[in-house]
């Protein structure tokens, strides 16, 4: 059974946490309760997240120097942060939150099921990350404890290939529906999603060292991931 996804709410607001749970409960994950900027840094030092959905007006720490410190640390920088506010300042402020690192910057009111859509696809992406991570340690752990294994070693990491080859298939399927619908906060995400896919890629051909004049295990697409389509204003 694959293990529920932490997702971590920052909000001073007592009742917008509630909100918020009441709209993710439908995801059946962990909801994780910040009241402020430094109760939320305070969980990332010792927990998981597929991502993080930050309130931009509080006392003390704002949603802004939370998000800085989130993104200055090498544990947490790729965690995708999903800025709330109540108040809309205008093109300017929302350019701020998506130099802040942001992946998306949401106005309230907000509507609850693309609010439920977008974090669900960080979700899902997480767990594929996971998955991913797991099998690569799976196939080191084998390749390093048995002499001679390198042969069967190659079998699993073109098996590895070619389940990214499907992941990046269906993320770019995602994007090109998402881009019909015309709303540019869900292409943004998904274009978030293909861009980690690619680095997914990166990360799992550097797991085989390819000898000179010879390529590394190639997918039934071929090498190369699908070209990400830059999301509007993410810096």
């Amino acid at each position: 059974m694959t293990e529920k996804a932490k997702i971590l709410l920052v909000d001073d607001r007592q009742e917008n946490l509630l909100a918020l749970e009441a709209i993710l409960s439908a995801l059946d994950q962990t909801l994780v309760r910040a009241h402020s900027g430094e109760e939320a840094l305070k969980a990332l030092l010792t927990d998981e997240f597929a991502v993080i959905l930050l309130d931009v007006q509080m006392p003390g720490m704002d949603g802004f120097e939370t998000a800085a410190h989130i993104k200055r640390r090498e544990k947490t920088r790729d965690i995708p942060i999903i800025f709330l506010t109540a108040i809309n300042h205008g093109p300017h402020h929302t350019f701020r939150g998506y130099a802040a690192g942001a992946v998306d910057y949401i106005s309230k009111p907000f509507d609850p099921w693309v609010l439920r859509a977008k974090v669900a696809v960080f979700v899902d992406l997480y767990k594929k990350n996971c998955q991913l991570r797991e099998q690569a340690a799976l196939l080191r752990g084998r390749l390093d404890a048995v002499p001679g294994e390198s042969s069967r070693g190659h079998d699993v990491l073109s098996e590895l290939f070619t389940r990214l080859a499907a992941l990046e298939e269906s993320a770019d399927g995602m994007a090109k529906q998402l881009e019909a619908n015309a709303d540019p906060t869900l292409v943004a995400s998904a274009n978030q999603v293909l861009s980690r896919v690619g680095r997914l890629r990166a990360v799992l051909d550097a797991l085989v060292p390819t000898p000179a004049g010879h390529g590394g295990p190639t997918s039934e697409r071929g090498g190369a991931p699908p070209a990400a389509r830059r999301p509007p204003d993410a810096g």
